[in-house]
This record gives C-alpha cells, sequence and structure tokens, in this order.
C-alpha cells in the first residue's frame, strides 16, 4: 500500500493518488471511502492494475486532515500502512487512517 501526494502550482490542491495492494490475487472491489466522499455517498471505486494492485486518484484541498479506510467486497475494512497518523473510528471497531495534505 502506498500515498503519494503532489501539490498543484495552479491551484491550491494536492493530488493524491491511493494505492491499495491485496494479500492474495483473487479479483476484488475495493473502495475508498473517507471525510472526503461521505464515507460512500460519492463512491471512489479504486482500478485494478495489471500488476494487481488498485489505484485512485483524486484532488483535495491543501491543509486539509481526513480520515479514510479501504472497504473490500463490501465486507472487510482495511487500513493504509502508510497513512499519515490512525485514529479511532467512533464505532470502536479498529482505527481509520489520518491523511493530510
Amino acid at each position: 500500500m502506498a500515498i503519494t501526494k503532489k501539490s498543484l502550482k495552479v491551484r491550491p490542491e494536492c493530488r493524491v493518488t491511493f494505492n491499495y495492494r491485496p494479500g492474495d490475487e483473487a479479483r476484488h472491489c475495493v473502495e475508498l471511502r473517507g471525510d472526503f466522499n461521505g464515507w460512500g455517498e460519492k463512491p471512489l471505486p479504486l482500478k485494478r492494475q495489471r500488476d494487481g494492485s488498485y489505484r485512485v486518484t483524486l484532488n483535495l484541498p491543501q491543509g486539509g486532515e481526513y480520515a479514510f479506510r479501504y472497504l473490500i467486497d463490501e465486507a472487510h475494512w482495511d487500513n493504509d500502512e502508510a497513512a499519515d497518523a490512525y485514529v479511532p473510528n467512533p464505532y470502536g471497531t479498529g482505527d481509520n487512517g489520518m491523511l493530510r495534505t
């Protein structure tokens, strides 16, 4: 798993690319959910890459802080080990990753 960030020169935004690699070779449905998309109100599916990883890129305002997680096959939540920090989620079921732009 990896997250790359690049500040845009023409707008006060940060281009963030989320990469997720599952622990097996099976095909999965991977969605990115977080504060930036209402935790799924606007779906952000990751696209499967040739190497078996999944990727999505989005622009977020600079200076923001966002909780997020990956939802795998509509059943399993996973965090990104490249998150900037982790905070307990409000449901008491683990931590959410934090992204700072």
